[in-house]
C-alpha cells in the first residue's frame, strides 16, 4: 500500500519550518526486533515486523542518525520484472493526512527512488508497481506523475494498482541523493 505523495522533488529532505536541507541515508532493516517499534500503535499504519521474509524493509533516515523519516517494504517480482512496493509510508511526523502535520518534504519521492534503484540493481530497468491507498492517490500518480494504471488481479482485494516506468522513476533517481548504509538502527 502506497500511503504518500511525491510532494517536493529536492535532492535531500527539506524541513518545512526552516527551509533547511538535510542529507539522507538508506538503511535496510533486517531484524524484527527493530521493526517491532514501527507499528499501528505508533502511527506507522501496519506492524512492520509482520512482513514475510521475502519482503525487504528500507528506512530513510537523516544522515548520521537513527531518525527514520519513511519506510518502504519491497518485494522482487520476477514475473512482472519489477519491484513491488508492498507498503510505503512516511514517519508520523511527516504524515499530513493522518496527523495533520509534516516536518519534512521529499520523503515520498525518496521512497519511490529507493524502490526504483533496487529495481535497476535487480535488472528490472527501474520498473516499480504498487497499490495507492485510495482513488485520490491513484488518480494523483496517474495524472500528475505519469504512472500507468494496472488492472486489479481477480484474487486481489485492492481496486487500485499503478506501474511506475523507468521514465517516471529515472528523474527521481537522478535528483535524490542518499547514501546506502549497513543496518545501524
Amino acid at each position: 500500500m502506497i500511503c504518500f505523495i511525491v510532494d517536493d522533488i529536492v535532492p535531500c529532505l527539506k524541513e518545512l519550518a526552516t527551509g533547511d536541507i538535510y542529507d539522507t541515508e538508506v538503511v535496510r532493516i533486517r531484524r524484527k526486533s527493530i521493526l517491532e517499534k514501527y507499528n499501528k500503535r505508533t502511527g506507522w499504519y501496519v506492524n512492520w515486523s509482520k512482513f514475510s521474509d521475502d519482503t525487504e524493509i528500507y528506512a530513510l533516515v537523516l544522515k548520521g542518525t537513527n531518525d527514520v523519516q519513511g519506510l518502504v517494504a519491497i518485494q522482487y517480482d520476477d514475473e512482472a520484472q519489477a519491484v513491488h512496493i508492498a507498503w510505503g509510508c512516511t514517519a508520523p511526523s511527516n504524515n499530513i493526512w493522518h496527523f495533520g502535520k509534516q516536518r519534512f518534504s521529499g520523503v515520498g519521492g525518496h521512497l519511490i527512488a529507493i524502490a526504483s534503484e533496487l529495481s535497476a540493481r535487480h535488472q528490472y530497468d527501474g520498473f516499480v508497481y504498487g497499490e495507492p491507498m485510495d482513488k485520490e492517490l491513484f488518480d494523483y500518480y496517474c495524472e500528475k506523475f505519469g504512472a500507468l494504471p494496472l488492472p486489479a488481479l481477480p484474487s486481489d482485494s485492492h481496486p487500485y494498482r499503478v506501474m511506475f516506468s523507468d521514465e517516471c522513476t529515472s528523474k527521481l533517481r537522478e535528483v535524490y541523493s542518499y547514501e546506502w548504509t549497513d543496518e545501524v538502527l
